[in-house]
């Protein structure tokens, strides 16, 4: 690993958003390279000024309200005059155990809400990782042509899945080849495509993420990332174009495969 590739991955190390392969490859490289550590110690200090300027603004009274939407809300229960002046034994334990099941079941929703999100999270940041790295010099493409019946069985015996290797040339988004890639050490597809100057990766595998797909763009360190299913397939696009664009492409992508997107 080079200066070049270590010094776009200082902020993804710092963030916690690389997986355990590339923070060893790193920090292998900075053991060895005073110009990278002295990098990573300049972002180190500049992250400490900021956390240490109050910068940080008070969450929202909208906040709870959006929360407690998405909690189950609470089944009322009508209590009889006689239940509630003389509660028996076991109606009493009775009620404690189901409220405490109640408890634990709310518990656990959050707790899943809370994991998928985060694990959602995590593999947008792969995403983008490998899509800034992809920039670098030699590593855009495996297979370079324009021909997508050369892309697509380039593939064959390297995933288990038969990625949707679709021409948009015509539509403005030049096809530029493919690549085998990892996320969450997984192996999956990039179909690279370019937008005047802009470069697409649109990342095919099987399901990445345990939450559902959401067709909204999201914007991660300057990306804009769509994530959808489609055809049984996770399917995630990122680029620097702007979001409208970026959903024109995951657009024409759906409408092309002939199955609608699920989001």
């Amino acid at each position: 690993m080079n200066c070049a590739e270590v010094e776009l991955m200082l902020h993804a190390l710092l963030d916690d958003e690389l997986d355990a392969g590339h923070i060893r490859e790193v920090e292998e490289h900075l053991a060895t390279c005073p110009s990278c550590s002295e990098k990573l110690a300049t972002f180190r200090a500049m992250r400490g000024a900021i956390a240490g300027a109050g910068l940080k603004e008070p969450a929202p009274a909208a906040l709870r309200s959006r929360i407690e939407a998405v909690l189950p809300k609470p089944t009322a229960q009508v209590i009889t005059p006689r239940a509630f002046l003389r509660p028996s034994r076991r109606s009493f334990f009775g009620g404690f155990a189901a409220g405490g099941v109640a408890s634990a079941a709310l518990a656990a929703t959050v707790m899943l809400a809370v994991f998928r999100t985060d694990q959602e999270q995590t593999v947008a940041g792969e995403i983008v990782s490998a899509h800034i790295r992809s920039m670098q010099a030699g590593h855009l493409v495996d297979v370079e042509t324009s021909d997508r019946h050369t892309v697509k069985p380039w593939f064959n015996g390297k995933l288990d899945v038969a990625p949707p290797v679709i021409d948009l040339t015509a539509q403005g988004f030049t096809l530029l080849g493919g690549r085998l890639d990892y996320i969450d050490g997984e192996p999956v597809a990039s179909i690279v495509y370019q937008r005047r100057k802009h470069v697409i990766n649109l990342f095919v595998g099987e399901q990445l993420a345990a939450a559902r797909a959401n067709t909204k763009p999201q914007m991660i360190r300057g990306y804009n990332v769509l994530h959808w299913t489609q055809n049984g397939l996770d399917l995630w696009a990122v680029s620097d174009i702007a979001a409208p664009e970026l959903d024109e492409f995951r657009q024409k992508i759906t409408d092309a495969a002939g199955t609608p997107a699920a989001g």
